[in-house]
């Protein structure tokens, strides 16, 4: 339970800050969503070039670049 509540205050953060880089506002429930998800897509794409992330810091990092992905991916499938 204890490991839910932390995946998700990660993610809300990680979702927060993402938005705020990439100038684009959520909802609370938008940004964990998008924080979680992150979270996976920054451990494969940097998994593939050897960077991982270590402890909550190291995680929040991984999980803000793999957000900054998902939105600058959506921004563009959007615009077309």
């Amino acid at each position: 339970m204890f490991g839910l509540i932390i995946g998700l205050l990660t993610g809300g953060i990680a979702g927060w800050l993402a938005g705020k880089i990439m100038n684009n506002e959520g909802t609370l429930i938008r940004n964990i969503l998008l924080g979680c998800v992150g979270g996976i897509v920054g451990n494969v794409v940097l998994g593939l070039i050897g960077l991982y992330g270590r402890g909550f810091f190291g995680n929040i990092i991984v999980s803000v670049v793999g957000s900054c992905i998902i939105i600058w991916l959506v921004n563009n499938i959007s615009r077309n």
